[in-house]
């Protein structure tokens, strides 16, 4: 049976690895240029060809896959001029790999489902080192026959596969799941801090933290920077983590939830963007949290800089 022909947009740090693993497992791949073009010389290097326009490439899929910023991008590959609808055809399932907000999902997939056209959502769980490698967690909004369609796609760069039901439900499924890690990191830089104003040292706080019960894995990428001042421990930038924590209050809001925790955390990394770390990644938070209690650095950052 051949397999599916697949056009992917949005070829950046996610998703370059995962469109590199479909060329790699034999998935006919054409790619939307991007502002970076590395990765797109990588995947044509591959055996990926290139798209003129988002019209072009859903003209010539089967299945296109979205790994963008959040919703606005979303809607405007979609609606804009030469977008994905401009060349969609009945048979076409669209998978959105972003994170972005649910509503906005539920309210494409009816809107394409009399056109023909299958909306999906499979936000990913993992690392850009995970998605070169097909290491990714993908958790999968779809119905029976879209899931049918998508999945042996998907499983080219997700190594586990959650179906979590209908279309929209991935993206709420992903936003809990950012609220716990984002919320770890608020923990963890507000713990630092609180530390340091006690002259206990981030090496000491890692001692005991590291090997028990709190210990995880995002607590060790988080630690890569304030240990060593590896600024890509984490490779997430602050003002996308504000964006993610912007859309669970708003999910929250929506469907009438109490939610004290995560619009605290929310406001923690809009505080920290506004203080001009938007373009660094989540570790980077131990340094906004720091400068507003008066505290240098950390440790780890400052020795790796001398």
């Amino acid at each position: 049976m051949d397999k599916a022909r697949i056009g992917f947009v949005g070829v950046g740090l996610m998703g370059h690895g995962m469109a590199k693993c479909l060329v790699e497992k034999g998935f006919p791949l054409s790619v939307l240029g991007h502002r970076n073009r590395g990765p797109v010389v990588d995947l044509i290097a591959r055996g990926a060809s290139e798209a003129g326009s988002a019209a072009d490439l859903a003209a010539s899929s089967d299945i296109v896959f979205l790994c963008v910023t959040g919703a606005p991008q979303v809607e405007a590959i979609l609606r804009g001029p030469s977008g994905l609808l401009a060349g969609a055809k009945p048979g076409l399932h669209i998978v959105d790999c972003s994170t972005s907000e649910p509503t906005l999902t539920q309210a494409l997939a009816a809107e394409l489902a009399p056109m023909g056209i299958a909306f999906c959502d499979a936000p990913l769980g993992g690392t850009p080192v995970q998605a070169e490698t097909g290491a990714l967690t993908a958790m999968v909004g779809a119905d029976d026959a879209a899931f049918a369609v998508i999945e042996p796609a998907v499983a080219a760069f997700a190594s586990r596969i959650v179906r979590v039901g209908a279309p929209g439900a991935g993206h709420t499924m992903k936003l809990i799941n950012n609220f716990l890690s984002l919320g770890y990191g608020a923990l963890y830089a507000e713990a630092l801090a609180i530390a340091a104003k006690a002259g206990v040292t981030p090496q000491v706080f890692d001692t005991v933290i590291r090997g028990g019960r709190m210990d995880c894995g995002f607590y060790q990428t988080f630690m890569g920077y304030a240990l060593d001042g590896n600024e890509n421990s984490h490779r997430f930038a602050i003002s996308n983590a504000h964006k993610d924590m912007r859309y669970v209050t708003s999910l929250a809001t929506n469907i009438g939830a109490a939610a004290f925790v995560s619009a605290t955390v929310k406001n923690l990394y809009a505080a920290a963007e506004g203080l001009g770390y938007g373009a660094k990644n989540v570790p980077l938070l131990a340094d906004a949290v720091a400068a507003m209690n008066g505290l240098p650095p950390v440790p780890g950052a400052k020795a790796a800089a001398e």
